[in-house]
C-alpha cells in the first residue's frame, strides 16, 4: 500500500512549542516498521517555523512574513536533521522535497515532481515533503499542509492519506463545546450536511482546521484515494489505519475514479 502521512505541528510539539521527542521518536519507529512490512510511505510534515522558533529560543512565533520565512529556513534544517537521525536508526533514508503551488499547477513542473517522487519510492527512500515557506508568497502558497497532503496523495496515486492532528476525527458537533458530540467513523459522500460540520471560516472549529481537512477529503475521494483523520498523539494507531481497522474518520475514495 502507498500511504501519504501528514503530521501537524500540534503532533510534533508540546504545548510549549518545543519538540515532543518521545512522540516523534515513536512516529518514526512506527513508520519505519510499516516500511519494513512493505508499505511505501510519503511523509508531509509541518513544523518548520515551530522548529525555528525553538532553535532561536524565541518566546512566541512572530507575526511578520520575513521573520516567519527566516524561521522556516532555520527550522527546516532542524526538522530534517531530526528525521534523518531517527529514520537512519532503522536503516531508512529520507529525502527532502519543498514545494509551492507553482510546482503542481504548472504541468511541466508537476511532471518533474511526480517523476522525482516515483523514483524516490523505487529507491526505497522516504520522501519528507513540506511547503517551501521560505519563498512562498500569497500567490504561490499552497496555504496549509492538509491540502498539500491531498495534492501529494493524488499526484503519487496513493491508496491512503492519513491526516494526523490533535483531533480524533470528524464529529457530529464540536466536541469541545458539546459533550453529546459523536465521532463519525465513515464518510462515503461529502454531503452538504457533512460539509456543514466544519463550521464557518470564522468559527473556532473552522479555524481549527476541519475546513481544510474536508477540502483535502474531497480531493482524495474524487481521485479514488481513501483518507483518514486521526489523533496523532497515539502513533501506534497507524498500524490499525494501515490494516483497514476502524480508527478516526475514514473517507472512502471513489474506486471507479482510479481505474
Amino acid at each position: 500500500m502507498r500511504i501519504v502521512m501528514k503530521i501537524g505541528t500540534s503532533t510534533l510539539t508540546h504545548g510549549t512549542g518545543k519538540l515532543n521527542i518521545r512522540r516523534v521518536e515513536e512516529l518514526c519507529k512506527v513508520m519505519s516498521d510499516l516500511k519494513n512490512a512493505g508499505h511505501e510511505i510519503v511523509l508531509v510534515s509541518s513544523g518548520a517555523i515551530a522548529m525555528g522558533v525553538g532553535k532561536m529560543n524565541l518566546t512566541r512565533k512572530p507575526t511578520d512574513i520575513p521573520s516567519k520565512q527566516a524561521l522556516a529556513a532555520i527550522g527546516q534544517c532542524e526538522l530534517m536533521y531530526i528525521y534523518d537521525k531517527l529514520f537512519s536508526e532503522y536503516h531508512h533514508t529520507v529525502a527532502q522535497v519543498l514545494l509551492t503551488s507553482s510546482d503542481v499547477e504548472d504541468s511541466h513542473r508537476r511532471f518533474n515532481f511526480q517523476n522525482t517522487l516515483f523514483r524516490l519510492l523505487e529507491m526505497r527512500a522516504l520522501p519528507v515533503i513540506n511547503e517551501n515557506d521560505t519563498v512562498a508568497t500569497a500567490e504561490i502558497a499552497v496555504g496549509d499542509n492538509d491540502t498539500l497532503g491531498a495534492i501529494v496523495a493524488v499526484n503519487v496515486r496513493a491508496d491512503l492519506l492519513i491526516l494526523m492532528s490533535d483531533i480524533d476525527g470528524l464529529y457530529t458537533a464540536d466536541p469541545r463545546k458539546d459533550p453529546a458530540a459523536r465521532l463519525i467513523p465513515r464518510v462515503e459522500r461529502l454531503t452538504p450536511e457533512i460539509l456543514a460540520l466544519a463550521g464557518d471560516a470564522g468559527t473556532e472549529l473552522g479555524t481549527g482546521g476541519m475546513v481544510t481537512k474536508l477540502r483535502a477529503a474531497g480531493m482524495c475521494m474524487e481521485a479514488g484515494c481513501d483518507m483518514i483523520i486521526m489523533n496523532g498523539s497515539r502513533p501506534a494507531d497507524l498500524y490499525r489505519a494501515a490494516d483497514g481497522e476502524e480508527i478516526g474518520t475514514r473517507f472512502i475514495g471513489k474506486k471507479e475514479a482510479s481505474l
